[in-house]
């Protein structure tokens, strides 16, 4: 057999015995209920104004005195929808958090529930995108 016939052979079961590119990450992620079109960019308005989320985690929800919303690292809970409305309605005491500083419930602001559902939508959507991937 040819060198070069035998080389593409061996390059093609190469690739072919490669996993699978995943799914999961050029999908975006199946959202909750509540969780649409409609609540992200409802809560992304109140995150940058009444909600007063953006003074602590930065205007992209990128961090600054509050931690980075945008990657997938959570250092309350998993991430989940339900879990991020407890946490925006519950707040984080100093002592839970990584600054020392503590979030008060509703960090601050008059959000009632319905808002705050609305701001844990666009927190939720900021980190399950389909182009971030977990680091």
């Amino acid at each position: 057999m040819d060198t070069r016939i035998r080389n593409c052979l061996l390059t093609v079961v190469a690739l072919a015995c490669l996993p699978p590119a995943m799914a999961a990450q050029e999908e975006a992620p199946e959202a909750p209920k509540d969780v649409t079109p409609e609540t992200i960019a409802a809560g992304k308005t109140l995150f940058g104004g009444s909600g007063l989320c953006g003074a602590c985690h930065g205007a992209k929800a990128e961090g600054g005195v509050g931690p980075n919303l945008t990657d997938q690292v959570w250092l309350q809970g998993s991430g989940t929808y339900d879990e991020i409305v407890a946490q925006i309605l519950a707040g984080v005491p100093a002592g839970k958090s990584k600054s020392g500083i503590p979030m008060p419930p509703k960090g601050g602001s008059s959000l009632n529930e319905e808002q705050v559902k609305a701001v844990a939508a666009y927190v939720w959507s900021l980190s399950h995108q389909p182009d971030k991937k977990e680091g």
